[in-house]
């Protein structure tokens, strides 16, 4: 099993920044790809950015140019950097790990963009 403790998640006026973090632990042997989803209320979850162990990184267009994701592969680590943010971008953000054929999930962190 792979346990993923996210935090950085909070509130945040229109045009400001946060930064999300995820670290992954338990039984890591070779993670796949390591990224952020978000669900929006009343909305599916959507993929924002997924890294590959190869070191590419894909970005939903919503975020392209505003958020910046980065993973730390010997801590086991991945973040990502939020710019700009709108109210849109309100969500409970997930980190996700891909391993051996398996998907998980973090708990989520809450992130609220509003003046």
């Amino acid at each position: 099993q792979v346990q993923l403790v996210e935090s950085g998640g909070g509130l945040v006026q229109p045009g400001g920044s946060l930064r999300l973090s995820c670290a992954a632990s338990g039984s890591i042997f070779r993670i796949d790809f390591m990224g952020w989803y978000r669900q929006a209320p009343g909305k599916q979850r959507e993929l924002v950015a997924v890294l590959t162990s190869g070191g590419t990184t894909n970005y939903a267009d919503s975020v392209r140019g505003r958020f910046t994701a980065s993973r730390d592969n010997a801590k086991n680590t991945v973040h990502l950097q939020m710019n700009s943010l709108h109210p849109e971008d309100t969500a409970v953000y997930y980190c996700y790990v891909h391993q051996l054929g398996r998907g998980y999930w973090g708990q989520g962190t809450q992130v609220t963009v509003s003046s």
